[in-house]
């Protein structure tokens, strides 16, 4: 596994490290000795799968408060998103800040979102499918979102054409929000 810190605290990309034949490849997408070295949560109890069938739809930005905060390891294993973090942690250096990157099925890329993050993102392709390993359990009194189109944050999401649901369309704005203590 190949990790890559990102721009916002505690965030990384994490590569599969292949060993490539002429059968196809290997590569390690899970091992809690990896991420103890890096000091990342190693907790997981739930994971989630999510299809989205168009093209252009937004499914975020969420996240749960404490006691329920979550780390998320994100996955795209059909189809293409456009894969989007934003740091709610109040006392963090990036808070307020927002990351994205593709996520598909060609380059196997995982997204690692540490807990006090919001998480969301626009599917690129048809049929985006996503993988997403969870460190707590979910729970609706925690739950939290951020809107995806919130003027302070100012995401730049690739595709004009955007589908929200009705439930995403009224998330928050960033000053709405209590900032997450961890």
């Amino acid at each position: 596994m190949i990790f890559k810190k990102l721009p916002l605290e505690g965030s990384f990309l994490i590569k599969p490290d292949k060993k490539e034949d002429k059968r196809g490849f290997f590569a390690r997408t899970w091992c809690s000795k990896e991420f103890e070295k890096k000091n990342l949560d190693q907790n997981l109890v739930q994971i989630n799968n999510s299809l989205t069938i168009k093209k252009g739809t937004i499914r975020g930005m969420h996240f749960q408060y404490p006691p329920k905060a979550e780390t998320k390891l994100v996955r795209c294993i059909n189809g293409a998103v456009w894969d989007v973090i934003v740091d709610l942690r109040k006392d963090s250096t990036t808070f307020g800040q927002w990351y994205a990157v593709e996520l598909n099925k060609e380059n196997r890329t995982m997204m690692y979102v540490p807990k006090g993050f919001a998480h969301g993102f626009q599917s690129l392709k048809e049929n985006s499918e996503l993988i997403y390993l969870h460190s707590e359990f979910y729970d609706i009194r925690f739950e939290g979102s951020v809107k995806y189109n919130d003027p302070d944050l100012k995401i730049n999401w690739p595709l004009r054409k955007k589908i929200v649901s009705e439930k995403d369309s009224k998330n928050s704005l960033l000053r709405e929000i209590s900032p997450i203590v961890l």
